[in-house]
């Protein structure tokens, strides 16, 4: 299998090693497989029958084919130990009405990125091997909140590589930066930045794409690679989740095989859900993708319109990883549904004037397969609240946002298809704006609001957050957004 960039279908093509060491295609655009494998019946029936760590080596298997079989599976099933994902990876979880919630935050850093990133950092190791590579590799983050922490942790103490990561500071929960400040490990730096996480992930992109900047890396013996979505390294083990929650419902007896099911993700760089499409191109039966957003619904309005615009308000909100007005995984749906040509002359749009319109073609296909709905804070707050009440199901702000969404779609569609929430956060994570939502009042810190909120829902914190406010804060550095080089270069001098 080889890799090609979303904006140039002429371009040179690379091996899977080669992408996920690489992370940005040299043009901008983002790495995409020349075709997509499929998934057969025999495939779908034959995973039913294996683990979480198996399934997930047999699918990347399709796509990581210099990747031996041996190879894939070994790193799996250290990535998905059970020591690592208490309570399993990805379970679902039956909220009743044909929903089954797809809990993806029991890994170590209790979001759903652990996913990825538990396994992410074990194919770039392989990778600098089948490659050659002599450099260090310097892995360049922006988070908006769950990224940062699970790049961190997985990126620890890796031989042969670096980890840098930059948040917005005031745009992250305080249990999200006590997780990043707090980080152990002797090869890893954190760093805020005043301003957003479109500011953050800007002045990343910035950084990968000046010349200067990678002449005086390799000079030091460095190169930039990415743990964001943009690296399909990152990207690929998402897909594994929703071809697992697949087979679940078919060996508890849910679902017959081709029955069709839809798939609700909270989203706001676009990454998991367009994991979720991968899926429904490989073969997988689902039926519609619903992309749930917050305040910032900008994602909503395309999927409506066909516009895509970041001229707009940005809202700080109680679900802030998805507080996102640049998705840059969205260019990876342009690719598969309108082409390489169009895809660079949107992208071309979105770069000088901040916005761009799909043609009709274009809109057409991408409506065969998706929705969008946002959930504003009143109304994410009412989700957690009726959740809790009439389910006694406790669920964080961002998952709020997808039951919501979900919900929405089915009153507007009548669509009885079972449908699958991913849960992409403990609500630990969120503890005091999920306590606020379900009691109406504020706790005397953020911290504080763990311990009330497990007292009064008698549910456990879960584990990665226990004691976080005794942790010894090592970071603490915030710098302008134009700093972000000078503070890279500080960090691997030091």
């Amino acid at each position: 299998m080889k890799f090609q960039s979303t904006r140039d279908q002429s371009a040179a093509k690379f091996s899977a090693a080669q992408v996920i060491k690489q992370g940005l295609a040299a043009d901008g655009g983002l790495f995409v497989p020349e075709s997509v494998p499929q998934l057969t019946k025999a495939d779908i029936e034959a995973l039913c029958g294996m683990d979480y760590p198996a399934r997930a080596a047999f699918i990347l298997g399709k796509y990581l084919s210099d990747y031996t079989a041996d190879e894939l599976l070994e790193d799996c099933q250290k990535a998905y130990a059970p020591t690592s994902f208490v309570g399993g990876a990805a379970p679902l979880y039956d909220l009743g009405d044909d929903t089954e919630v797809m809990e993806l935050w029991h890994g170590p850093t209790a979001a759903f990125k652990d996913m990825a990133l538990q396994i992410m950092p074990r194919l770039l190791s392989r990778a600098l091997v089948k490659t050659g590579e002599t450099r260090t590799a310097l892995i360049l983050v922006a988070t908006s909140g769950d990224t940062g922490k699970a790049a961190l942790e997985g990126y620890r103490d890796i031989e042969r590589i670096k980890i840098m990561v930059f948040y917005p500071t005031g745009g992250v929960s305080t249990v999200q930066k006590l997780q990043m400040q707090t980080q152990l490990g002797d090869n890893v730096n954190v760093t805020a930045i005043y301003g957003n996480f479109d500011d953050a992930q800007t002045g990343v992109k910035r950084i990968f794409g000046n010349a200067d900047i990678a002449a005086e890396l390799d000079k030091n013996g460095y190169f930039l690679s990415s743990a964001n979505s943009i690296n399909w390294g990152r990207l690929a083990p998402q897909i594994v989740y929703y071809v697992s929650a697949y087979c679940d419902l078919l060996t508890a007896g849910r679902i017959a095989y081709g029955d069709k099911v839809n798939v609700t993700v909270p989203t706001g760089n676009f990454g998991n859900i367009f994991a979720a499409y991968l899926a429904k191109l490989m073969g997988l039966p689902l039926d519609k993708l619903i992309c749930a957003s917050n305040k910032n619904n900008i994602l909503t309005d395309f999927l409506r319109t066909g516009t895509y615009d970041r001229n707009r308000a940005f809202h700080l909100t109680m679900s802030p990883s998805m507080d996102i007005l640049i998705s840059s995984n969205l260019e990876r749906l342009l690719y598969f549904v309108a082409g390489p040509a169009k895809t660079a002359d949107y992208m071309k749009q979105l770069a000088e004037t901040g916005a761009y319109t799909v043609d009709a073609e274009t809109k057409a296909r991408i409506d065969e397969s998706f929705k969008g709905y946002f959930a504003d804070e009143a109304d994410t707050a009412a989700t957690i609240k009726r959740t809790m009440t009439e389910k006694n199901y406790l669920i964080d702000t961002h998952t709020a946002v997808a039951v919501s969404a979900a919900a929405q779609y089915r009153k507007e569609t009548g669509d009885s298809r079972p449908m699958i929430v991913a849960s992409t956060a403990s609500p630990y994570k969120f503890a005091a704006d999920v306590y606020t939502s379900l009691y109406g009042e504020k706790a005397e810190s953020d911290l504080a609001a763990l311990d009330l909120l497990s007292q009064k829902t008698g549910t456990e914190i879960t584990y990665p957050l226990r004691g976080i406010g005794s942790r010894t804060i090592r970071f603490e550095d915030v710098v302008d957004a134009t700093e972000m080089a000078d503070a890279m270069f500080a960090y691997l001098k030091a």
